[in-house]
């Protein structure tokens, strides 16, 4: 056993023989998203620990009306409790609010008034003056406060307790989409919010940051993740972009330190995401950990992960607050994981790197037009926690009948290192750009300096075509092309009425349920987290629907009359996310597939990885543990334990911290594709998870939120 496994044992055994103090509310409670304003994901209860966990059964399940079959809905959601009382959102993205000990519901709130729902909620902020409660929340391009007390619209708050988001960004939008997936942060009486925002071609919505009075509902402060004239960065872009570039959204949530009076968080992609011919330069502040003060919105530092994005690796979560032991001595850091598998140690106060960082050459892009960065930071320390880049050496060696389903697909797909940019020819993505990481987050053990993270090892393959087409081409594969450019990150990578489940929001078989005048009318108006089409040509939309209803086969096309209005401007467009898969589904590369770890942080290094999930027909077979694609994060706890769901086996699991032992698992009825709460109530410790299937996974979907306790 290694010297840093003897010093976890012992720190375990000692909080294992300690009595945990419930006197402080804190303890007993998760009263925000992640768990504490650092968002380490960590309890200091320890009634449920490594000697018992395995008694752990259900102790109530709270059962939502308003799951879909098709499209089919997923919960995301990390709930809150704090006061006895359990906060979270149902698959339709209402509000609910149950005693916690017991999952009696005591009120609920449909944002949508009995409409349809779109999108996905993460979470809830919760803001309180010791007599005001308000509980914040999103629903499509609003934010909205209700009183916690009633679930009732705060009407002081913005119009009758709504806040338009689209408004006070300091740009037009012309009714593109913008929503809210990850819950804000509140700092004083401030509400602090990212945004979700579209990332195709025609995208024109920036993710500038900004802060609300909780009371009012006004706008405080504005940062401008695209920089405007005048503002740190804006010369890393070129002149006008400010104008009309989109993305670099802090879509991931933030975390907070209270005492310096700082705000964190990690910001996407620059749009377009995959050719940047028309942004040339680092593109600030996309693909950064941002340090700001959380009073005024004012940048106190900045460290970027990826310069000039071309992958869609946006950094899917905040930085986590923790603090280190180095030589002896005490260091708070901001700890970022990304998609790219990487972990960048950040010191907290300066944004300077704890452990080297190299800025090493990557290869050069052959598309027309594009300037791919010439290097890309990687941290010397800790390792990479996810396989990055596929070679024939790393291809699955399953059974040769795997390898060799592989290999012939290679004959045409070319293996490429990490961050060899999107090309003409199909080319191996890796990590695909699910992650890596995700934006479950990851849990920190304050008493051990453990960084807990879940992780993907799959692969994709990318392929760039030109954004025009320059050759005859029917109506129906004119749609096509589009839906591949505009659509298909959101409903699915390829034929949307093709046998089987895509990623959703699914389209398959809307020739049978919606009017193809409904479809039109929705491409110009757009609905919810759906952007507007307006400014495609009627041509275009015709296209669309054309292609989505699986008609016009037999009507030609000119060149010449196709507009896209935007593609003088992005000259170059993917041709869908591919899932890279051998003969019967699985993964390209060798196992693990899925991946828990243990870093170490003190020392820079990965104490130990285990394969997190299974795929139950390949254990039928024989095969131990290969881990799976997951979703969602874990939380660590006093007690020695992991928790974490997030595998496409539907099962909740608890990890031994010392050496990521399985010590518990428990087969839900849907995947748990959501980061797990714990609290104590009435003297009893309660870890509760989201099922709500469905979701990128591809899983069937869930209704449900499972709590566990020990036997009384």
């Amino acid at each position: 056993m290694s010297p840093a496994s003897k010093l976890l044992d012992v720190v375990v055994l000692a909080v294992l023989s300690a009595t945990v103090q419930l006197g402080s509310t804190a303890a007993a409670e998760w009263p925000v998203y992640g768990g504490t304003p650092g968002g380490t994901r960590w309890s200091p209860l320890s009634q449920i620990n490594i000697t018992n966990v395995h008694l752990l059964k259900p102790a109530w399940i709270y059962r939502c009306d308003d799951m879909r079959p098709r499209p089919p809905s997923t919960i995301e959601c990390n709930p809150l409790i704090l006061d006895g009382t359990l906060y979270l959102t149902t698959p339709g993205l209402k509000v609910a609010a149950l005693e916690a000990a017991t999952g009696r519901e005591k009120w609920m709130f449909d944002p949508w008034n009995g409409g349809r729902a779109s999108g996905v909620n993460r979470g809830l902020a919760i803001w309180t003056d010791g007599n005001d409660r308000r509980i914040f929340t999103a629903a499509g391009p609003h934010l909205l406060a209700l009183d916690a007390r009633t679930g009732r619209l705060v009407e002081s708050f913005g119009n009758a307790g709504r806040v338009d988001m689209r408004e006070g960004l300091d740009r037009e939008l012309l009714r593109q989409s913008l929503g809210l997936t990850t819950p804000g942060v509140v700092y004083r009486d401030l509400l602090i919010v990212g945004s979700q925002v579209g990332d195709s071609p025609n995208a024109r919505v920036p993710g500038h940051i900004r802060a609300y009075d909780v009371r009012t509902g006004r706008r405080r402060w504005i940062f401008h993740t695209i920089p405007h004239p005048g503002e740190t960065g804006y010369e890393t872009w070129p002149s006008e972009n400010w104008k009309w570039a989109a993305g670099c959204n802090a879509w991931g949530g933030f975390s907070l330190d209270p005492e310096r009076g700082l705000v964190f968080c990690g910001t996407g992609s620059p749009a377009y995401d995959h050719y940047g011919g028309d942004r040339h330069g680092m593109n600030l502040f996309g693909n950064c950990v941002l340090a700001l003060d959380a009073l005024t919105g004012v940048r106190r530092w900045h460290f970027q992960v990826v310069h000039h994005d071309l992958w869609d690796y946006d950094l899917p979560c905040p930085p986590v607050l923790g603090r280190i032991h180095q030589d002896g001595k005490p260091r708070d850091v901001a700890i970022q994981a990304t998609k790219t598998g990487h972990v960048f140690v950040l010191d907290r106060t300066t944004g300077e790197p704890v452990f080297p960082v190299e800025e090493r050459p990557v290869p050069a892009s052959q598309i027309p037009g594009e300037l791919a960065w010439p290097t890309q930071p990687f941290p010397t320390r800790p390792p990479p926690i996810a396989m990055q880049g596929l070679t024939l050496d790393e291809v699955t060696d399953l059974s040769p009948a795997h390898r060799r389903s592989v290999l012939d697909q290679l004959r045409t797909i070319k293996p490429a290192p990490l961050y060899a940019p999107p090309a003409l020819e199909r080319t191996v993505v890796m990590p695909q750009f699910n992650g890596g990481a995700e934006w479950g987050g990851q849990a920190f053990n304050p008493d051990t300096g453990y960084f807990f993270v879940n992780t993907s090892n799959e692969a994709e393959w990318m392929s760039m075509t030109p954004a025009r087409p320059t050759t005859s081409i029917t109506l129906n594969a004119l749609g096509e092309h589009l839906f591949s450019t505009l659509c298909s990150t959101c409903h699915g990578s390829t034929t949307a009425l093709a046998p089987g489940t895509p990623p959703p929001p699914s389209l398959d078989g809307l020739a049978r349920r919606v009017p193809k005048t409904d479809t039109a009318k929705l491409l110009e108006t757009g609905r919810n987290q759906m952007p507007s089409f307006a400014s495609l040509s009627e041509l275009e939309r015709r296209a669309l629907v054309a292609f989505l209803y699986a008609e016009g086969h037999d009507t030609s096309l000119d060149p010449k009359e196709i507009k896209i209005d935007w593609a003088d401007r992005i000259r170059f467009v993917d041709t869908g996310h591919k899932d890279f898969r051998d003969h019967e589904g699985y993964p390209v590369n060798k196992r693990p597939w899925g991946v828990l770890s243990a870093v170490n942080l003190n020392q820079g290094t990965i104490a130990w990885q285990v394969p997190l999930g299974t795929y139950p027909e390949l254990e039928k077979r024989g095969y131990s543990p290969t881990g799976t694609f997951n979703i969602g994060g874990p939380i660590a706890t006093a007690g020695g334990l992991v928790f974490i769901a997030a595998t496409r086996d539907e099962r909740f699991r608890a990890f031994d911290q010392r050496d990521g032992k399985v010590l518990w698992e428990f087969q839900l009825d849907a995947g748990g594709y959501a980061t797990p709460a714990t609290f104590e109530a009435g003297g009893r410790q309660y870890v509760v998870v989201a099922a709500g299937g469905g979701g990128k996974a591809e899983t069937k979907p869930g209704n449900a939120y499972w709590c566990f306790a020990l036997p009384k």
